[in-house]
């Protein structure tokens, strides 16, 4: 296996590449500083999507991914790729090849994935914005292990062209900043107008449940801030139920992603990332068809529940960022957990906004605030007016 240091430029910030493309000096985005998760297209560059034999493979890139092109045309400044977990597949943060990325918010714990290097470059102040993508956390986690904010938009709101596929119908872009104004202009550069918010907040209790008392602690003065909330159970199925119908749906889709490019190239992999693609091989077709029917039924449940403009509330990971030296079965630990509640939004397709509110142990924790679709950039108004963090 191919070391990090003849890969990446600066594996301990999670960039691999510097660079200094720059867009519509007139743009609403100009003088902000972009990084690039290494799975979006960038024109005369390698995407290696966190493996050098998907990178030799199919080489430097024609043309920009959509969301690059958007962002120059909007004015910002790209300066740099950075690393992504392996195919994109994990919330750790590690990646054998290019190497972890350090948490600059809590140095002795990972940074979260897949988007570790777009997380850990805004969080150690190296740019503005970070671009990374969301398939079952990738955003969310990174934003609250490291302190930031953090957006999974509404699925299918934003264009994944030129952007590397994992489960491309669980899979979107988003970013990360360090504040809720910075996060709202790119909003207003690439969302649609959306439907208002109402100032009805309901909170899950079993996601609350599945976090750690910490967290639990760490998130209630931000809840006292929101005002009253009232308790709802928008799965009676049970978050594990759901989390089981999901896997069904994305494990499929991803072997069916990936599996070509796995039997053809025979890729160098990380055993970890090995282990996971090899799972995706033994979801049938019929699992993923009973997935798909209850992922139906699930969205618009949720739809309904939302319709009106309430805005969910749940903590957006159980627990702070495990730390660099836990054991692999810490991991895949914490991993179920951060699922089950990741689900929620991603499982039916909603926007979901993760705010860094506290700390446990002196490290980050988010709390996430999930709208119905396409109601994104009130979101991040919401957000902002809120200032929670």
């Amino acid at each position: 296996m191919e070391t990090r240091h003849n890969l990446t430029e600066n594996p301990d910030l999670g960039l691999i590449k510097s660079l200094d493309i720059r867009g519509n000096p007139h743009g609403p985005l100009a003088g902000l500083n972009v990084v690039v998760k290494d799975l979006f297209d960038i024109a005369g560059e390698v995407t290696a999507f966190g493996n050098p034999d998907w990178g030799r493979h199919f080489g430097a890139a024609l043309s920009h991914a959509w969301i690059v092109s958007q962002l120059l045309e909007s004015g910002a400044r790209i300066t740099g790729k950075t690393t992504t977990v392996e195919l994109a597949f994990g919330l750790e943060g590690r990646n054998a090849h290019y190497g972890t990325p350090i948490n600059p918010a809590a140095p002795d714990r990972l940074p979260g994935g897949s988007s570790s290097g777009s997380a850990a470059m805004i969080a150690g102040g190296h740019a503005h914005v970070g671009i990374g993508s969301d398939t079952g956390g990738s955003v969310r986690i990174p934003a609250s292990y490291c302190g930031l904010y953090g957006l999974r938009p509404s699925q299918g709101l934003l264009s994944l062209a030129g952007a590397a596929a994992l489960a491309p119908s669980f899979d979107t872009p988003g970013w990360f900043a360090r504040d809720a104004e910075t996060m709202l202009r790119v909003g207003e550069a690439l969302l649609p107008p959306a439907p208002p918010l109402s100032a009805q907040f309901l909170r899950i209790p079993a996601a609350f449940a599945n976090a750690d008392p910490g967290v639990v602690a760490a998130l209630a003065p931000a809840l006292d801030r929101l005002g009253p909330t009232a308790e709802i159970d928008p799965v009676p199925e049970g978050l594990d139920r759901l989390l089981a119908l999901q896997n069904a749906v994305r494990g499929r889709e991803t072997w069916l992603t990936l599996g070509g490019f796995i039997d053809k190239v025979n890729p160098t992999l990380d055993p970890v990332t090995a282990g996971r693609i090899a799972a995706t091989r033994g979801f049938t077709t019929e699992a993923a068809a009973e997935g798909k029917a209850a992922r139906l039924a699930y969205t618009a449940r949720m739809h309904a529940l939302l319709a009106g403009g309430a805005v969910l509330v749940i903590p957006t990971s159980p627990c702070p960022a495990p730390p660099v030296a836990a054991e692999q079965s810490v991991y895949e630990d914490v991993r179920t957990r951060t699922l089950r509640v990741g689900i929620i939004a991603a499982f039916a397709g909603l926007p979901e906004l993760t705010i860094p509110v506290g700390k446990v142990g002196g490290a980050p924790v988010g709390l996430s605030l999930i709208a119905g679709p396409g109601r994104d950039l009130a979101l991040l108004e919401l957000a902002a007016d809120l200032a929670l963090a």
